[in-house]
């Protein structure tokens, strides 16, 4: 029997080329971040099962936690969110830390859930969090930064909209309508499924039928800006306030409410506008109890996480994705017996900064100019017992199809870093 081919389902393989958008990714996104001030850290993999049992949420523990008992006995699980490991980090030099304290990582995460759009089971996240500010200025510094990442990439601000909501103002409306007690959290969490396969499915197991004319009529019939009517929603107004001052719009919206328990307060959705890709790309809010979870004090915290494959069908589907050109500047392609004497002058040019690959195979000439063409690589130079004697060298770019004779010296000219990736 033959093995497949083909990755894990709700994985992805990445080649050179599929590796290179991702760097470039990853590379804004770290630029935009640390211009913020914030510093990257990670974490294993693997967390204590109990991590996230404990204020992660019932539909990811029971239906997509990867688990399972160690070889020790203990059950582990692969991580499928970054904020409790963060949390559990600061918790463990919560005073030696300083603050405010800003985070953030890009880590690989697992869950098993069905792939589709949008979303696989496998994915790598960019987590900001911010630790230490209490106060409406904490929450706005990170929907800026949200902000910012989409402009930093090329967006406009019509390509996407922010949706805000606060978790404290939602139990004010639903305690209003008669809502009470552990009810309130179960209501949160259905609208946190609106247009999900599961919302009929937790709504039929956790309501009984005289609830749904009542709840239809919350959703349908109480607007977003009930929330700023409340003692809770004078935390959003000022919010909206803040964020209108420095350009960014922010909408009030009641059906949004992320689907983790440990969201206490604000908490905000980014949306695509485009018709092809209209769906809630990424989110965040704050979770002032997550740290003292641990046994020490509570920090107040603010955050968000946003998703590599929700991203890339944004700049897919706006046009936003740069023409991305291998690492490699040029191919080197030996004329005759010369592999030796050609060493020094490769390893001056990758001195110079030059990233040049040589091609030892030995086929005919045409073979390896062709060669060279399929890989992408902009330039081929040609190296011969000639060139070497005179220092100047056949540069051919394979693009246009043009060809110079060039000094070692300018050949590095030409291929200075400038016209690679960011």
């Amino acid at each position: 029997m033959s093995l497949s081919t083909q990755p894990y389902k709700g994985a992805r393989d990445f080649y050179p080329e599929d590796k290179r958008l991702q760097k470039y990714m990853f590379s804004t996104l770290r630029k935009v971040v640390e211009s913020y001030g914030y510093q990257e850290y990670d974490a294993p993999i693997l967390e204590s099962f109990e991590l996230y049992a404990a204020k992660t949420g019932d539909e990811i523990v029971n239906e997509q936690l990867y688990s399972f008992e160690d070889k020790g006995g203990r059950r582990v699980a692969i991580r499928p969110e970054m904020t409790p490991s963060v949390s559990r980090m600061v918790a463990a030099r919560r005073q030696e830390l300083s603050y405010p304290l800003r985070l953030y990582s890009i880590p690989n995460l697992w869950r098993y859930e069905r792939p589709q759009r949008g979303r696989l089971r496998e994915h790598w996240q960019l987590n900001v969090d911010l630790f230490g500010v209490d106060g409406v200025e904490g929450d706005a510094e990170i929907i800026q930064i949200a902000d910012a990442i989409l402009k930093g990439f090329g967006a406009s601000p019509s390509m996407y909209k922010i949706r805000v909501n606060s978790r404290r103002a939602m139990h004010e409306l639903l305690e209003a309508k008669g809502y009470t007690g552990a009810i309130v959290t179960k209501v949160i969490a259905l609208f946190d499924r609106l247009g999900k396969p599961s919302f009929d499915k937790f709504l039929d197991e956790n309501f009984a039928s005289e609830d749904r004319g009542k709840l239809n009529d919350f959703i349908t019939n109480v607007p977003g800006t009930a929330i700023l009517e409340t003692t809770a929603g004078k935390k959003v107004t000022e919010l909206v306030s803040i964020l209108a001052n420095v350009g960014i719009t922010v909408e009030p919206d009641i059906t949004l409410n992320r689907g983790f328990e440990y969201y206490d307060d604000i908490v905000f959705e980014v949306f695509d506008t485009d018709p092809e890709n209209n769906r809630s790309m990424f989110g965040g809010g704050r979770y002032n109890g997550l740290v003292g979870l641990f046994g020490v004090d509570p920090l107040p915290t603010v955050g968000f996480g946003m998703g590599d494959v929700t991203l890339q069908g944004f700049l897919e589907v706006h046009n936003l994705i740069p023409r991305l050109v291998p690492e490699t500047d040029a191919i080197a392609i030996l004329i005759g017996n010369v592999y030796s004497q050609a060493q020094p002058a490769l390893r001056q040019l990758r001195k110079s900064g030059v990233n040049i690959a040589l091609d030892t195979s030995g086929r005919k000439l045409d073979s390896q100019i062709r060669s060279a063409v399929k890989s992408g690589t902009r330039y081929a130079l040609f190296i011969g017992e000639q060139e070497l004697e005179s220092n100047s060298f056949k540069l051919r770019d394979l693009e246009k199809g043009e060809e110079k004779q060039l000094s070692l010296d300018e050949i590095a000219s030409t291929l200075s870093v400038p016209h690679r990736n960011n």
